[in-house]
C-alpha cells in the first residue's frame, strides 16, 4: 500500500520533471546541431595518409605532396589504392572501400588526404563503417568528388577540410598550400577579397557547407545530403555545360535549398562548355539570375575549387561573411 507521504513526494517531483522536459525540447534543433566537432589539429610528428577513393593515381605523381607534407614535419602513409587501377578507378570498389576503412580506423593516422578526385567516392560511401571515426574523428581533406565525404561527415556533426588534394601539390598556388597548412594545424584563417560586380552586399554568420555543385546535386535525397537552412553554402564546378549549371541550380531552388540560406559563396566555375546554339549566360550570370529573389549576401569568384589558387575551407565550422562595396571578408570563428 502506497503511503500518503509517498504520494505527496511524487506529486512534488512531477513539476520539476516536466520543467526539465520543456527546457530540453525548447532548445532549437538547429542550435543543437550548429556546433560541429573539430578533429584534433595536427602537430609535428603526426602521421597522415594519402589514398584514392575514386580515380587512379600512381606513387610518382604523389612525390611533390609527400615532400610537402614531410617538410611540415609530418609522416606519410601511402594507401594500398595508390598504383592500383581498374579502368578509370583506383582498383575495385571493394579495394577503395577497404583502404579508406583501414585508414579511418587506424588511430595513428591523424588526417586522410585524397590523392585525386574524378568520380567514384559515392560508389563506396555506403560500405564505410564510421563507428570508430565518430568516437575519435580525424581530418578528411580534398575537394571535387570528395564532396560526398564532406557532406556525409558534416551531417555526422564533424568538420572536414575542403582543400587541395595530393595531386595538386606540384601546381598549387602558395596561398593554397599555406591555407591548407593553417587549416590542418589550427591557425586562424581569414580571407579578404576584392569586390566582384555581381556580389550582393550583406553580413551573415553560420556554418559553412557545400562543395562541388554536380556532386551536391547527385546526392540530393540520399543519406549523405544535408539541410542548408541557417547555413552559408559554398559551390564550385568544373567542365560542365552551361545548361547543366542552370538545371542543377533550378533543382536546388525548386527543392527549397535556398530557403533560409544565410549566404552563398560561389567559387571557381572553371572550363565551362556551351552548345553550338549558346545558352546565353555564363555560369556566374546563371547563378546570379536564379538567386536574385533572395536577400542573403552572395560572393562570386571566391578562390576555391578547380583552380591553382584553391584556398582551404573548413566545412562545418562557423564563419562570418561580410560583403561590402569595398571588399569581402570571410572569417572562421
Amino acid at each position: 500500500m502506497i503511503s500518503n507521504a509517498h504520494k505527496r513526494n511524487k506529486r512534488r517531483r512531477r513539476p520539476f520533471f516536466i520543467i526539465v522536459l520543456i527546457a530540453f525540447f525548447s532548445v532549437p534543433h538547429s542550435q543543437a546541431q550548429s556546433n560541429k566537432i573539430m578533429p584534433e589539429f595536427l602537430k609535428k610528428g603526426d602521421t597522415v595518409g594519402i589514398l584514392a577513393t575514386a580515380r587512379k593515381i600512381d606513387l610518382v605523381t604523389l612525390a611533390p605532396a609527400i615532400h610537402l607534407l614531410e617538410s611540415w614535419g609530418l609522416k606519410v602513409v601511402i594507401g594500398k589504392t595508390i598504383g592500383k587501377e581498374l579502368n578509370q578507378q583506383a582498383g575495385t570498389d571493394s579495394d577503395r572501400a577497404l583502404d579508406f576503412q583501414q585508414m579511418l580506423d587506424n588511430p595513428n593516422i591523424k588526417a586522410i588526404i585524397a590523392g585525386k578526385g574524378g568520380y567514384g567516392t559515392v560508389r563506396i560511401i555506403d560500405e564505410i563503417d564510421f563507428t570508430a571515426f565518430k568516437k575519435k574523428p580525424k581530418w578528411i581533406v580534398g575537394f571535387s568528388d570528395i564532396t560526398v565525404l564532406h557532406s556525409h561527415i558534416n551531417k555526422m556533426n564533424i568538420a572536414t577540410i575542403h582543400g587541395m588534394m595530393a595531386i595538386s601539390a606540384k601546381s598549387a598556388s602558395p596561398e593554397s598550400i599555406e591555407t591548407l597548412h593553417k587549416a590542418l594545424f589550427g591557425d586562424a584563417i581569414e580571407y579578404r577579397l576584392p569586390v566582384h560586380p555581381f556580389n550582393r552586399k550583406g553580413i551573415a554568420e553560420g556554418e559553412l557547407v557545400g562543395g562541388n555543385l554536380s556532386v551536391l546535386y547527385s546526392i540530393m535525397g540520399s543519406p549523405s545530403a544535408q539541410d542548408f537552412k541557417g547555413k552559408i553554402l559554398f559551390i564550385e564546378d568544373l567542365d560542365e555545360y552551361l545548361y547543366h549549371i542552370d538545371r542543377m541550380m533550378m533543382n536546388l531552388k525548386r527543392n527549397g535549398y535556398f530557403e533560409g540560406l544565410k549566404g552563398l559563396i560561389v567559387g571557381g566555375m572553371t572550363s565551362m562548355n556551351d552548345n553550338d546554339i549558346p545558352w546565353g549566360k555564363n555560369a556566374l550570370e546563371i547563378i546570379q539570375d536564379l538567386v536574385k529573389t533572395y536577400n542573403f549576401p552572395v560572393v562570386y569568384d571566391f578562390p576555391a575549387g578547380h583552380l591553382k589558387d584553391n584556398r582551404a575551407l573548413i566545412l562545418g565550422k562557423k564563419v562570418r561573411l561580410e560583403v561590402s562595396d569595398k571588399e569581402t571578408i570571410l572569417k572562421f570563428e
